[in-house]
């Protein structure tokens, strides 16, 4: 199987990289193929710009909501000086607003965001190794999902969707499992106490299983920074395994 390994930690020596290593050394001994994707070593924008704009944009905006995005006057409006607005006004002729949808997400999509989107289509199976921040993922991954998980692209959203019914996503990944492990700073207790219900909802239901993936496990590593030796160490054969038996 051929998995993709999103990884989001700056420091090459931290504790996270080594449940990376231990992972990805228990995926070689499986025979699976691992691309990891170091987000910090490829210096990867986390922040949603004005350019991210074409990514969000798809044909199944309904027709009243398209007529109130005025989309034609705001493009031009955005273009700059009037060379721009000119040369603007020339690529997208007398395209209707959804002519204009579709020439932006062919033409107009960030390069390095289609390269990402590419990365996860090629993959079968994804994993994410990052600490918890705020019950979440750090903002480096966070961003990642944001830009690169985008409708028309990890899902569709029907008309009711964009009207605000939170049932009309329609999923697009096929992967056949999505693994998240992620190091804490605090103790099981807390996260038995309700901290990983939270993050269940956010994670692993929201952003995984509502785009498609079915199997989505979460493991974690609690209170790394406090935890002895023996710890450790059973935390870093847990990724292994984790990798060998995927």
């Amino acid at each position: 199987m051929h998995v993709l390994t999103v990884y989001a930690h700056p420091n090459p020596k931290s504790f996270c990289h080594a449940v990376l290593e231990q992972f990805n050394e228990g995926l070689r001994e499986a025979r699976h193929t691992n691309e990891v994707l170091d987000l910090y070593a490829i210096g990867f924008d986390p922040i949603l710009r004005t350019r991210d704009g074409p990514s969000w944009l798809t044909e199944t905006i309904p027709d009243d909501m398209l007529d109130d995005m005025h989309l034609r006057q705001s493009l031009l409006e955005e273009a700059g000086g009037p060379l721009r607005r000119f040369a603007l006004k020339r690529v997208i002729g007398k395209r209707d607003a959804r002519g204009i949808i579709r020439l932006l997400r062919e033409r107009y999509q960030p390069k390095d965001v289609l390269e990402q989107q590419q990365k996860v289509a090629r993959a079968e199976a994804l994993a994410f190794v990052a600490p918890v921040h705020f019950l979440s993922f750090p903002a480096m991954l966070k961003g990642w999902l944001d830009r690169v998980m985008t409708p028309g692209f990890a899902y569709d959203l029907t008309a009711e969707a964009w009207r605000g019914d939170i049932n009309g996503r329609r999923p697009r990944l096929t992967h056949v499992k999505a693994l998240i492990l992620q190091t804490t700073i605090f103790d099981k207790r807390a996260y038995d106490g309700g901290l990983r219900e939270a993050m269940r909802m956010v994670i692993d239901e929201f952003t995984l299983t509502y785009p498609g993936i079915k199997n989505v496990q979460h493991e974690y590593f609690y209170a790394v920074h406090g935890a002895d030796e023996p710890t450790r160490r059973g935390y870093l054969a847990r990724a292994h395994t984790l990798g060998r038996e995927f």
